[in-house]
């Protein structure tokens, strides 16, 4: 049977599809997950938690913050750290649920399915109307209703940029960008406008396209997937062969599938699920909402369409998690456990100190030697750091070439400096040398490097 939603083609080679407006259990749960991520999405770039808004991810300035915590670009090592979690992530979610967050979480689909298509539905009406509108002719009635519509696509696509770009640039560059002369804003001012077309273009006129030809997400089932994996599938044993329901018939002959194509008309990627599982599927679980409903009507059971794995299907083996997703689960633990030790060990003062390169020790008169040292401070805070800088050993002398007590937030500044010892207390070539970072009477780091000298002693 030919998908109920595919009319023919607006242009030469694309075909628009018009999936039947869903409902149902599962649709009325993706709409709440949708507004609260939505929600979340919205707010995060204009709230604030110890001065910082709480999501930045600031590319040009290399200046990443999260709920709180800013990241510099000494702090890259992190961010990797966090990338490869998140991916690992997906692969783990991957393996045991299938393409469940292009469904439920995936922004393009959120977007997608739970504002624009949901605006065309109340603007336009059912597939039906809107394909009947699509192929009538230009009156008032298609000129009000397209017009209506992608004006609205437009003022959405702008919120969405001005979002966009407030994680990008932070929201308070982005008020001043909104708010101040176009003049002393020009490149900001052509990026709202640009992503702003950018994302309209997404929404009205490429859709789909994103999930089943631009996104290799979706390429990376056939790889993950085993026959674990829990996917949305049609339930071909049960199912098949299918036919119509015969009302005057004792015994059925054929499965429980009616034929409806209620499964097609709803899905938003235009695939038959019957064929099994394929990559254009976003596990939306808009199939199951409309064959539950059918099946309740013609008083059969439920879950023809549902959450399933291969084995159940084929062999009805009970549903059971693959050694390969405990393996990714474990790597994810693993690795989750080294991210929050590094978060916990990591210091708001970084500092670094380093032996002038090229020097070698310098003796202070007949019982003193000293080694010159660069230092680097970075401030990884948002707050100004009056500070001092010394050696926790009271015997060591520190004498200043280049000297600064106040770091500027998120700043850094840069010491020259004499480490001076007694002849006396050096037993060794190479001893270590300790430096401290104070504030207000705590110590907000420390740095480790290495003294040279030669014994007293040894010639």
């Amino acid at each position: 049977m030919l998908p109920k939603n595919k009319p023919e083609s607006k242009g030469r080679n694309r075909n628009f599809i018009y999936p039947k407006k869903p409902s149902g259990r599962l649709y009325t749960y993706r709409k709440w997950v949708s507004y609260v991520l939505l929600l979340f999405l919205f707010s995060c770039p204009f709230l604030k938690l110890n001065g910082e808004q709480l999501v930045l991810l600031n590319f040009v300035e290399r200046k990443f913050v999260f709920f709180g915590l800013i990241f510099t670009p000494q702090d890259f090592y992190l961010f990797a750290l966090a990338m490869l979690i998140f991916i690992i992530f997906i692969v783990c979610f991957t393996v045991v649920l299938g393409r469940l967050w292009c469904g439920w979480a995936c922004p393009q689909t959120i977007f997608m399915e739970m504002v624009f298509r949901r605006i065309e539905y109340w603007i336009e009406g059912d597939a039906s109307k809107q394909k009947k509108l699509d192929e009538g002719p230009w009156n008032t009635e298609k000129i009000w209703k397209k017009g209506s519509k992608h004006f609205i696509f437009q003022l959405i696509s702008f919120a969405i940029a001005n979002t966009f770009l407030a994680y990008m640039i932070g929201s308070d560059v982005l008020f001043k960008i909104i708010t101040e002369p176009i003049a002393g804003h020009v490149s900001g001012f052509i990026s709202i406008w640009l992503f702003t077309f950018i994302f309209y273009g997404v929404f009205a006129y490429v859709r789909e396209v994103v999930c089943t030809v631009i996104c290799s997400y979706g390429r990376l089932q056939g790889v993950l997937l085993d026959n674990q994996s829990l996917v949305v599938a049609y339930d071909f044993t049960r199912g098949e062969p299918r036919g119509r329901l015969q009302r005057n018939t004792l015994e059925q002959k054929t499965g429980d599938c009616i034929d409806c194509g209620l499964c097609v008309q709803v899905c938003p990627t235009g695939i038959d699920i019957r064929q099994g599982t394929q990559l254009e599927c976003v596990n939306c679980t808009a199939c199951i909402d409309s064959c539950d409903e059918v099946m309740l009507k013609i008083g059969k059971p439920k879950n023809l369409i549902g959450f399933f794995n291969q084995d159940f299907i084929a062999e009805r083996k009970p549903n059971k998690i693959g050694l390969k997703s405990y393996g990714y689960a474990a790597v994810l633990f693993v690795v989750l456990m080294v991210f929050s030790s590094l978060i916990y060990q990591r210091e708001n003062i970084q500092t670094t100190v380093l032996r002038a390169s090229g020097t070698l020790y310098q003796s202070r008169g007949t019982d003193k030697t000293s080694n010159l040292y660069n230092a680097e401070l970075v401030n990884k805070t948002n707050k100004e750091v009056k500070f001092t800088f010394r050696s926790p050993d009271s015997s060591d002398q520190i004498d200043f070439i280049q000297q600064a007590t106040v770091l500027p937030k998120e700043g850094t500044v840069h010491l020259t400096f004499f480490l001076i010892r007694k002849n006396s207390s050096i037993k060794k070539y190479k001893t270590d040398a300790v430096f401290e970072v104070l504030a207000n009477g705590e110590v907000l780091s420390t740095a480790t490097t290495s003294f040279f000298a030669q014994p007293e002693g040894n010639d």
